[in-house]
């Protein structure tokens, strides 16, 4: 199979079974999706979810957590990972939201890695999820995909690298749903420890598969 085939492969089945995927983090408006994705580094999205209503309804906008303290919202944080760093992350975030944006979350990949907290990843979840714009985080699960589907090949050995194979095959239309796609299967079906090879439905074109298959 050619990696032309192998991405038309993934597009056909994913867009006939799960035509449109959405991000499984819950937030009401631009300002809680960043905290939501900033809460959600090395941390499950069901956390995050048990997590964060008490903290939107503590600190509703930039402002209000902007004017907070770290002894004022780490005690909304440290039932997630690395509470420490990411209450930094949050204040400091929100300073500069206030600050710089006028309290509002930016719309441009650059402005958003401005932000403490947000690097590339976080970004473009931010604006595929928000502007339904073209962009590609790689995340663990995307990153574990699409290397044991094939879609990146051995020379993709960073995130970024396996982005821009990612980007270079997928039409750009496909984008933003390929990215929630990855990271679905990943989260169900292709499991880092025990993939569910047996009941996996894209074992026809898995590199993976046709490598540990007996």
């Amino acid at each position: 199979m050619t990696k032309k085939e192998r991405f038309q492969a993934f597009i056909t089945h994913f867009t006939e079974h799960q035509p449109t995927p959405e991000t499984e983090l819950q937030y009401q408006d631009p300002f809680q999706l960043l905290v939501a994705v900033i809460l959600s580094a090395q941390c499950t999205d069901k956390r995050v979810n048990m997590t964060s209503p008490a903290i939107f309804e503590a600190f509703p906008t930039a402002t209000h957590l902007a004017q907070s303290t770290f002894e004022d919202v780490f005690p909304y944080i440290k039932s997630i990972s690395y509470p420490n760093n990411k209450t930094k992350h949050l204040l400091g975030m929100a300073q500069m939201l206030v600050s710089d944006f006028e309290g509002q979350v930016p719309d441009t990949s650059e402005a958003l890695q401005k932000l403490p907290g947000v690097g590339r990843k976080t970004a473009h979840v931010i604006l595929s999820v928000l502007h339904n714009a073209p962009k590609m985080a790689v995340d663990t699960h995307v990153f574990r995909v699409s290397k044991r589907l094939g879609l990146a090949d051995a020379r993709a050995t960073t995130p970024l690298a396996v982005e821009r194979q990612l980007v270079k095959h997928i039409p750009e239309p496909y984008i933003t749903k390929a990215h929630h796609r990855l990271i679905l299967h990943g989260r169900y079906v292709c499991l880092a420890r025990k993939p569910q090879c047996t009941t996996c439905p894209l074992t026809h074109f898995c590199d993976y598969y046709a490598r540990t298959a007996s």
